[in-house]
């Protein structure tokens, strides 16, 4: 195409870039490299627009494979299994709801000196008992004692955080005293594999959640 521009005259060049509306001032040769370079900038522009109809073309493509895979889909479904509910009552369900809210504003009960020594940062509560004891005395400095006050609702005391009444199991025939609607189960820390695995089955054919089950078994 330069060499075109080469044979044309500076008026004809000019009328050229004025059609553009690219500046027409300069010399002969930066007129040429001025048209030269926006019939560049045009040619890639095309390209680009072909690139990308073409990858919008593929894309709907993949898009109509895919929803012809609705089988994946199904299988992805079945896989999933809702964990089980308990029957409550209204009156159950808001003293569920005030013992969460209760929660919040319970404090966190330490031991004295629990942050001196490591080993009794582990040990959980105790009370103190040496006649001096801040703690004991109440001194506002030291972190709360555990009083009647802290207590929850007795409506839900004792329950799982689901709803359920824990009953702990040690083997299938204690499965049979339980209500699914209400109770679940608990397996003993000290059930092996074997009759744990036989439990989960038991369970399964009852309705019955287990609230400790074990992913590898």
């Amino acid at each position: 195409m330069s060499d075109n521009y080469e044979d044309m005259t500076v008026a004809e060049l000019k009328a050229l870039l004025k059609e553009e509306g690219l500046p027409v001032s300069g010399k002969k040769a930066d007129l040429i490299e001025r048209l030269s370079q926006s019939n560049q900038e045009e040619e890639s522009e095309v390209v680009e627009d072909v690139v990308e109809e073409s990858n919008e073309e593929d894309f709907d493509e993949e898009d109509d494979n895919w929803d012809d895979d609705d089988d994946w889909d199904e299988e992805e479904d079945e896989g999933h299994v809702a964990k089980q509910k308990p029957v409550l009552s209204d009156d159950m369900k808001a003293a569920l709801a005030l013992r969460q809210e209760q929660k919040k504003k319970t404090p966190s009960f330490r031991r004295t000196e629990w942050f001196r020594y490591k080993r009794l940062s582990r040990s959980g509560w105790r009370a103190p008992h040496g006649m001096d004891s801040k703690q004991r005395r109440n001194y506002k400095y030291r972190s709360s004692l555990v009083r009647v006050g802290h207590g929850k609702v007795a409506a839900a005391r004792g329950l799982h955080p689901s709803g359920f009444r824990e009953v702990m199991v040690q083997n299938t025939a204690d499965l049979d005293n339980i209500d699914p609607e209400t109770e679940a189960a608990r397996v003993g820390r000290s059930v092996g594999g074997r009759k744990r695995e036989q439990i989960y089955s038991r369970a399964d054919e009852l309705g019955i959640r287990v609230l400790n089950r074990r992913r590898d078994i």
